[in-house]
């Protein structure tokens, strides 16, 4: 696909997720089967540039162009400087937050609270595209702060008056969080209207879903946000469906304990020891819910201090599974798997 003057190796991006796609998630989604994967967003406060949490998010080290880098703000000002820093340390798209529902960010008024603002969206856009010195600049949005005040159309209009070269629209608005059903006859119609790339985003679960997706909103690309937490494979998965109409067989158990482990070493590498084991728990909680025994598993693992001990418990838990057979199968709608009670002794005693 090419893409604001870019190769990429198809038409799926990894959707920017505050605390999930650090560098490491990343570069794994990228290996397994993304085209494009935008980093968590980046304060555009210039007295948090020092911090190591801003220096960690902006790390980009050995990661496969092109570099999509997303801040979120609400003043003009510093969100153009944000994007000129940016650029001028190896950003190669800069995407603006209009986005984010969380209430911190909303209540700044940045995220999707500058949904509400169509004069201060305007302002805000020609100044970060000025800062970005000629670098392409996304935006992502939501449909609207609630379903009163829909105005994704408008805030496309916006967007191309204002130099803006690709949108992607999460089909819900800010009042919904994540629940409900995405909107897709709303991306729908953005696309219908749109002269620059539309980016569909939101319960995209599925190889098929994609399709369905892709089927019913006309869109250019497709964003992936929590279905790949735990699931890297579901961009391989997603590429050769849409591609061959055929879907891939499971992954087995050997394979994602596997991605899980190396996932894990380059959490421990990025982060450091001691925070690496504290971010590797969701990881490892999103990698086995809805497994059997994963309840009693996760409780126990994370209460484990140290890497050895969590790695210990990852190949422990694996191996078990192992020996119930080749490939993984997932009850995705429990909100505590079925084995959990029968498992409690064999992780019982991980922490101690």
């Amino acid at each position: 696909m090419n893409y604001l003057g870019f190769t990429l190796r198809n038409n799926l991006f990894v959707a920017p997720m505050a605390g999930v796609t650090d560098r490491p998630f990343r570069q794994l989604c990228k290996r397994m089967g993304a085209g494009l994967a935008v980093s968590e967003m980046v304060t555009s406060n210039s007295l948090l540039y020092g911090s190591a949490k801003t220096q960690r998010r902006a790390n980009h080290e050995g990661e496969v162009a092109p570099i999509a880098v997303q801040i979120a703000g609400s003043d003009p000002r510093m969100m153009s400087e944000a994007a000129r820093h940016n650029v001028e340390r190896g950003a190669q798209i800069i995407d603006i937050n209009m986005g984010c529902p969380a209430k911190k960010i909303c209540n700044v008024m940045a995220g999707s609270a500058l949904l509400k603002d169509e004069v201060l969206v305007g302002r805000i856009l020609e100044a970060v595209v000025e800062g970005a010195l000629g670098t392409p600049v996304t935006l992502k949005i939501r449909t609207g702060w609630d379903k009163g005040s829909r105005n994704a159309l408008n805030i496309l209009r916006i967007a191309e008056e204002s130099g803006i070269q690709a949108l992607a629209v999460h089909g819900r608005t800010r009042a919904c969080g994540y629940t409900g059903h995405a909107e897709y006859e709303t991306i729908a119609a953005v696309k219908a209207a749109a002269r620059i790339p539309v980016v569909a985003n939101g319960d995209i679960t599925s190889p098929e879903k994609a399709r369905h997706v892709l089927d019913v909103t006309g869109a250019d690309a497709l964003m992936i946000g929590r279905a790949a937490q735990g699931r890297p494979w579901l961009f391989r998965e997603i590429e050769h469906y849409l591609s061959t109409g055929e879907k891939l067989p499971p992954p087995r158990v050997a394979e994602i304990h596997e991605i899980l482990l190396g996932h894990l070493e380059d959490l421990y590498s990025f982060y450091g020891v001691d925070t690496g084991v504290r971010v590797a728990r969701k990881h490892i909680s999103w990698y086995t819910k809805g497994l059997s025994g994963s309840a009693a598993f996760r409780h126990a693992m994370n209460q484990l201090p140290t890497v050895e001990l969590q790695r210990r418990a990852v190949d422990d838990f694996f191996r078990l599974l192992g020996a119930q057979g080749e490939h993984l199968h997932y009850n995705e709608d429990a909100p505590a798997d079925a084995g959990q009670h029968s498992d409690e002794t064999a992780w019982g005693g991980l922490a101690a």
